[in-house]
């Protein structure tokens, strides 16, 4: 099926950045919880965002999802200066982004917690064709035979998967997943693999924070890697997994 999204470019594709950061810090009194991080995200580009507990990780998703305010720098989603932009706008802009700790409705069905999705970019308003909307993102996550499943009933794992399902009903241009993968067992892995290669071969541009390397080596094109809130190294996974920078990291200088 086609995601609903904004053009096929392939991974890496040429052309203006989708996302643009520019210098974005945090800083909470005297500590910086996120120092001058740059980047740019193409548009089918899978980038992956690592680093030991305590990088700046999450604040990191935080300050591009608009849940916490920037010190300084910029930050531009296509072209746009969404910086000081409210969440809402952000979604409505083209940004989605999945949670740590399972954000559903538990009471909803699936395809319920789906049509909640397509709704909130569109502000409420009732969306032509939504039936088949829903029933496609649902077959893409793997979920087509839970439609009327109460999510409750639903594994984490396939919680997990609902989440990214809703996520992809706002229609979303730049993809956030916070630690999709927690939780799941390794066939479980594989399949969110497929998906997230799924999603950025159908255009969309997708920013994976995860700490399980696997995943993370398998699916993205590059790989940012931060530590105490400084961006450490950034390049395909083969360099990154041969940056000493990045081993010293992780393992510590004994090793």
């Amino acid at each position: 099926m086609a995601v609903e999204g904004q053009g096929t470019a392939a991974a890496g594709g040429e052309g203006a950045a989708l996302l643009r950061i520019d210098a974005l810090s945090r800083r909470y009194g005297g500590v910086r919880a996120v120092s001058d991080l740059t980047l740019e995200i193409h548009r089918g580009e899978i980038v992956g965002l690592i680093g030991p507990n305590g990088s700046g990780k999450s604040t990191s998703v935080g300050l591009i999802a608009g849940q916490i305010a920037p010190s300084s720098g910029r930050l531009f989603l296509d072209g746009n200066d969404i910086t000081h932009a409210r969440q809402d706008k952000r979604v409505r802009a083209g940004l989605a982004r999945t949670f740590q700790t399972t954000s559903i409705f538990p009471e909803f069905t699936a395809a319920e917690n789906v049509l909640v999705g397509a709704h909130v970019r569109r502000s409420g308003k009732a969306v032509a064709g939504s039936g088949d909307h829903v029933r496609e993102i649902l077959e893409l996550v793997g979920l087509g035979g839970a439609r009327d499943v109460a999510a409750t009933s639903l594994s984490s794992a396939q919680q997990r998967l609902l989440m990214v399902a809703v996520a992809l009903a706002s229609g979303p241009r730049l993809l956030l997943l916070d630690e999709p993968a927690a939780g799941m067992v390794a066939m479980e892995r594989r399949e969110l693999s497929a998906l997230i290669a799924r999603i950025g071969a159908s255009g969309i541009a997708v920013l994976v924070i995860e700490h399980h390397m696997g995943l993370i080596m398998e699916v993205c094109d590059r790989i940012v890697v931060l530590n105490f809130g400084q961006t450490i190294a950034q390049g395909t996974p083969a360099q990154v997994a041969a940056d000493p920078a990045v081993v010293e990291a992780y393992l510590g200088k004994a090793h």
